[in-house]
C-alpha cells in the first residue's frame, strides 16, 4: 500500500498548470553504511492528476494499493537543494499498481521434478 502524502503544484511544458500528488510507501528500516545503525525511512515519488488543488487537499491521507520501485534510468544530474551538491543518478523512483507489482507467484521457482524423489544421492550419468 502507498499513501498520499502531499500535493504540488507543477507546469507542464506548454505553460499549463497542473498538480501532483505525492506518495510514500510504507516504513523500511535500512541499515546505515557508515554507522551500522538502523534508520527509518520510505520510498516516495509523485504522479501528475487531472484533479484541482481543493481535490488533491481532500485525497491526503488515503492509501492506494500498490508499491514505490526503484526504476533504471539513463544517468541524469540531480542537484541537492539543501547543500547545492550536484549528483548523477541512473534511477527513479515510480508508483506501480498492486495489479503490475512483481508477487511470489511470478519469482523464478526451481523445477522440483528435476530432484531426487527418494531422498538418496545420485550421480548424473554423462
Amino acid at each position: 500500500m502507498v499513501r498520499i502524502i502531499n500535493y504540488k503544484q507543477r507546469q507542464a511544458e506548454d505553460g499549463r498548470e497542473f498538480f501532483v500528488l505525492e506518495i510514500s510507501g510504507g516504513i523500511e528500516m535500512v541499515r546505515s553504511k557508515e554507522t551500522g545503525h538502523f534508520y527509518a525511512t520510505s520510498k516516495k515519488t509523485s504522479i501528475p492528476s487531472t484533479f484541482d488543488e481543493e481535490t488533491c487537499a481532500a485525497l491526503i491521507g488515503t492509501e492506494m494499493p500498490g508499491q514505490v520501485v526503484r526504476q533504471e534510468v539513463e544517468p541524469y544530474s540531480y542537484v541537492v537543494k539543501e547543500t547545492g551538491e550536484e549528483l548523477t543518478l541512473s534511477h527513479r523512483w515510480v508508483y506501480i499498481p498492486e495489479e503490475d507489482a512483481p508477487s511470489p507467484e511470478n519469482e523464478l521457482r526451481a523445477d522440483v521434478s528435476t530432484f531426487s524423489q527418494n531422498g538418496q544421492y545420485a550421480e548424473l550419468a554423462q
